[in-house]
């Protein structure tokens, strides 16, 4: 009897030494293209499944104006961005229980992205474009996948609130915001 309880303890160390529990990357560092825009970001790992992405870059956009019925054609402008969202990888586990990849954090995510956007230059195809001061924190939903070992793609979306920063003889703007993410990335 003694022999078949060794043996149970022996089995169950053993299997618990050789079980790994799958966890993000301790800092993942990379470049993303999107639709609208361009960014440099760095993501760390702050425990098993949640981490702390902070990036810098350049949101993007196209605005339709017209004035007194005279159409100026379509503005599209490029304005630098400053965020920083933690990120809960929610289903590393199960991926790895079907032998699927969770390298470069390739799983399911949740995340609060807070962005600052500082009015202080705008690139635009019309003189004269500028921006508000503007802040937004936006709940998300995504996913990241690697496509080999240095790239990735990351899509989702997510609604949150904005607050515009206006100049003091207007009203500040409380707003909508939303957050859509379609990009491809290169890992460092």
């Amino acid at each position: 009897m003694k022999r078949y309880i060794f043996l149970f303890t022996f089995l169950i160390f053993s299997i618990s030494f050789f079980a790994q529990e799958a966890s993000v990357e301790k800092s993942i560092n990379q470049i993303q293209v999107g639709v609208l825009g361009t960014w440099i970001s760095n993501e760390t790992r702050l425990c098993n499944s949640i981490t702390l992405k902070s990036e810098i870059g350049f949101d993007g956009g196209i605005e339709y104006t017209s004035f007194e019925g005279v159409s100026n054609g379509p503005l599209y402008f490029a304005a630098p961005v400053f965020s920083v969202s933690p990120r809960w990888y929610y289903n590393l586990q199960s991926r790895a229980k079907k032998s699927k990849s969770v390298a470069g954090n390739s799983a399911n995510f949740l995340s609060l992205e807070t962005s600052f956007h500082p009015d202080w230059f705008v690139i635009s195809n019309q003189s004269g474009s500028s921006i508000y001061n503007q802040v937004s924190i936006i709940p998300t939903w995504g996913l990241r996948r690697m496509i080999g070992n240095h790239f990735n793609y990351e899509v989702g979306a997510g609604i949150g609130y904005r607050h515009i920063f206006t100049p003091s003889y207007y009203f500040d703007v409380n707003e909508a915001a939303f957050n859509l993410i379609l990009r491809v990335g290169y890992r460092f």
